[in-house]
């Protein structure tokens, strides 16, 4: 389904930005060919061959209309989900102090305890970024947020966040800094097109090479917005 995302990619850089010279264009073509087929008479020739004109409209309605709705309800229709930030949580250790050796000591005196002080936390991954749509279409704002909440474990947080609605929207983790890779790590679908939202990486991936986060249309492979990450 490819072709239909180059279909895409093609709207958003030559039609979209003309849209209102396009319209223009759409309507009178509209127009003439309501004008052409009341002078020329088609209606006389569906009534005559009803059969052979159901035939035809028929399965190009069926497959037209859940096509277009696919397709285009994104575009009318959104959502709003506002979760709260994660919790980040350092894990402190004990480990012995850094004292002076102990003085000579004789025979029976008792075992000096050893003094034990936890050792500050280390801190913590954070890296963060601003959205930026593909193109005047597939427009992006926010910031994006790469957090380690606790050592080993991170979360994706999007905040202020807002993309074009699309089909199939995911979200991912990627090691090219202006977009989509095979190579990127999946976090799971958009859950929603605007608000603050929180995706948990994979246990056990690498984030070292993470430059951005990543909304992508899956279906279609297209890009609707990058955050490059900074840090």
């Amino acid at each position: 389904m490819e072709w239909i995302g180059d279909l895409e990619r093609a709207f958003a850089a030559a039609i979209y930005p003309n849209r209102v010279l396009v319209g223009v264009l759409l309507l009178g073509a509209v127009v003439g060919i309501f004008w052409l087929a009341a002078r020329r008479r088609w209606d006389l020739a569906v009534r005559r061959n009803p059969r052979r004109s159901a035939a035809i409209l028929v399965p190009a309605l069926a497959i037209a209309l859940p096509l277009g709705w696919y397709l285009g309800s994104p575009l009318v229709l959104s959502s709003t989900l506002d979760e709260p930030a994660p919790v980040v949580a350092g894990r402190p250790t004990a480990v012995p102090s850094s004292t002076p050796a102990p003085p000579t000591r004789s025979p029976g005196d008792p075992s000096p305890t050893p003094l034990i002080r936890p050792s500050p936390s280390r801190i913590l991954l954070e890296r963060a970024g601003k959205f930026r749509g593909a193109d005047d279409f597939h427009f992006g704002r926010g910031t994006a947020r790469l957090i380690e909440t606790e050592p080993g474990t991170f979360v994706v947080r999007l905040e202020g966040f807002e993309v074009r609605n699309g089909p199939d929207l995911y979200v991912y983790l990627s090691p090219d800094a202006d977009g989509y890779t095979k190579t990127a790590i999946e976090l799971g679908k958009l859950k929603a097109d605007k608000g603050n939202q929180n995706y948990e990486v994979p246990a056990g991936a690498d984030v070292t090479a993470a430059r951005s986060v990543v909304i992508w249309c899956k279906q279609f492979s297209v890009l609707f917005a990058a955050a490059k990450l900074a840090g």
